[in-house]
């Protein structure tokens, strides 16, 4: 006697292939404005689970879970007894959930123009596999109670993929197919000068962090290092990224007008500028959690526009520049 078809098996070939071909049709194949508005998804989920983070470390809350990737060792949540801080730390948990939602949803979304636009779909995916790993970082530095290098680690990772991001973002604008660079050589040295320097303030600023007085919790240990002196050489390679801003915005406007970099330089200037602004004001007064946690923030936003400005130097390898 034949074994009874599983509901599954049931179900006709033809039956399962129209489904298959119908979820398949509703996926885009081409940009339209929800790939726009994943990939902009994208980037703000980026950016303010940074925001979320640092509200974590500011408030002492990063041991409110005191394990991973159990809230505790009996309970995957909160707990009343863990008080705010455990809401906080949970909560911050919890956003990691919608990082990954947001991440495939964008990657379906581009998915069937996987061999046309090539950029997008291996921009989508490295997305996608980097959410988990980061998670994973944010454990260990729970695990390892808050230890500075591995809470820099975790920071350094979202500020990768802030600008993975941002890339995205630019990409999905873009005309599709070869592109050729429409700067001069000296302009690209410039800005990839400007880059680094950006790199060099961001990582400074996570061994000054590393020194201060916000560790996360009342128990963390810090990285040994002078916060006092540590303040004074984040502001170097940040006044010299500032200069260099400067003369890759004065320079934009030489450069073809279809790449609009004065507009993008114009933005990673007076994001330097707040970002400045903002350091010397919560240094001042004492470091106050609020100050902190936008400060933090502006650093991913700046890698951001540092990687627009990067990005908008090419045009279609057809198009001709426009002056």
């Amino acid at each position: 006697m034949p074994t009874p078809l599983s509901p599954v098996d049931a179900t006709p070939p033809a039956v399962r292939a129209g489904v298959r071909g119908r979820l398949r049709r509703m996926l885009p194949d081409q940009v339209d404005g929800r790939v726009v508005v994943a990939a902009w998804a994208t980037l703000v989920v980026q950016i303010g689970i940074v925001a979320t983070g640092g509200l974590v470390r500011l408030t002492g809350s990063g041991l409110g879970c005191p394990t991973w990737p159990r809230c505790t060792a009996d309970s995957f949540v909160a707990t009343e007894e863990m008080g705010i801080h455990g809401v906080i730390e949970f909560g911050n948990r919890l956003l990691t959930f919608v990082l990954v939602a947001v991440a495939i949803v964008t990657f379906l979304f581009v998915v069937r123009m996987r061999r046309e636009r090539r950029d997008l779909f291996w921009l989508a995916l490295v997305i996608g596999l980097y959410v988990p790993l980061q998670a994973v970082i944010g454990g260990i530095t729970v695990l390892t109670n808050l230890n500075p290098y591995v809470v820099g680690l975790h920071y350094f990772a979202s500020v990768l993929l802030v600008a993975l991001s941002a890339a995205l973002v630019v990409r999905v604008y873009a005309v599709p197919g070869p592109r050729r660079v429409a700067v001069p050589r000296a302009y690209r040295a410039l800005t990839a000068s400007t880059a680094i320097g950006v790199l060099v303030t961001v990582v400074v600023g996570i061994l000054v962090t590393g020194s201060g007085p916000h560790a996360g919790d009342g128990g963390a240990a810090r990285n040994g290092l002078d916060p006092e002196v540590m303040q004074h050489v984040h502001s170097w390679p940040a006044y010299v990224t500032l200069g260099l801003s400067l003369a890759a915005f004065a320079v934009a406007f030489r450069m073809p007008g279809t790449l609009r970099l004065p507009l993008w330089t114009g933005l990673l200037l007076a994001t330097e500028a707040a970002q400045i602004g903002v350091g010397i004001w919560q240094a001042r007064t004492g470091l106050p959690i609020a100050l902190v946690n936008i400060h933090m923030v502006l650093a991913v936003v700046l890698v951001a526009a540092m990687t627009a400005v990067l990005m908008h130097q090419s045009l279609p390898a057809e198009a001709r520049p426009r002056s």
